[in-house]
């Protein structure tokens, strides 16, 4: 499905409140594509994405930043994946089965803003003093930092979205990637490092198919 370049937002209902969430389609594709880039150095970023399209994309976004300090992303997406890190924002227990508008069944976490930072702040120490490498380390700690970005009372939401539909209806239900990401960061802070592995190997192996479909395409 193609996303609306249309600025406009989102509305939530829930726990009594109404939540507004800015789309920023325009400011998302320019972060998006320069991220792409990056993640593809050396010459196989000039062939996905030229180097002219990358300079204009960089000062399209400066000249945004520039006229709206404060303007921030609410959204951030994955092609063909949810990235493991993001689990750790979530307990297990805020996990939704749901069925959308077009009948299609989907995962959803919400959670409010100061639970999300504090169970990502503890995940980012306790990776960083396992002692992984940068490479793991400053994702999560990227993560971080936009959710500071954030008035208080803000929720954070973790939804499938369209990547649900590469997992059958029986592999949704018993998807337990959050409980498999939070056991695995619990047995890394006691030093269980074979335990770790394992929960980490079930959550990725879980994953493998829809990553290996970025990669593909």
């Amino acid at each position: 499905m193609t996303e609306s370049l249309i600025e406009d937002a989102l509305y939530l209902h829930w726990n009594e409140a109404t939540y507004v969430c800015p789309r920023r389609p325009r400011l998302r594709i320019l972060e998006a594509l320069l991220g792409f880039r990056d993640t593809y150095p050396g010459i196989t970023s000039d062939q996905l994405i030229p180097g002219r399209i990358a300079e204009r994309a960089a000062i399209e976004l400066d000249d945004m930043v520039e006229a709206n300090p404060e303007i921030r992303s609410h959204i951030i997406a994955s092609p063909w994946h949810v990235p493991l890190r993001w689990f750790a924002a979530f307990d297990p227990s805020e996990r939704e089965v749901f069925k959308n508008e077009a009948a299609i069944t989907g995962i959803r976490f919400r959670t409010p803003l100061a639970n999300a930072i504090e169970r990502m702040t503890h995940a980012l120490d306790v990776v960083a003093n396992a002692g992984f490498q940068d490479s793991v380390v400053d994702p999560l700690r990227e993560l971080v930092d936009w959710l500071f970005r954030f008035p208080d009372d803000s929720i954070v939401e973790l939804d499938y979205g369209e990547v649900a539909s590469l997992f059958s209806e029986g592999d949704l239900a018993m998807d337990e990637t959050a409980g498999d990401m939070l056991a695995s960061l619990n047995a890394l802070e006691d030093g269980d490092l074979d335990e770790a592995g394992s929960n980490y190997a079930r959550a990725a192996g879980r994953w493998a198919r829809a990553q290996a479909l970025a990669y593909m395409n």
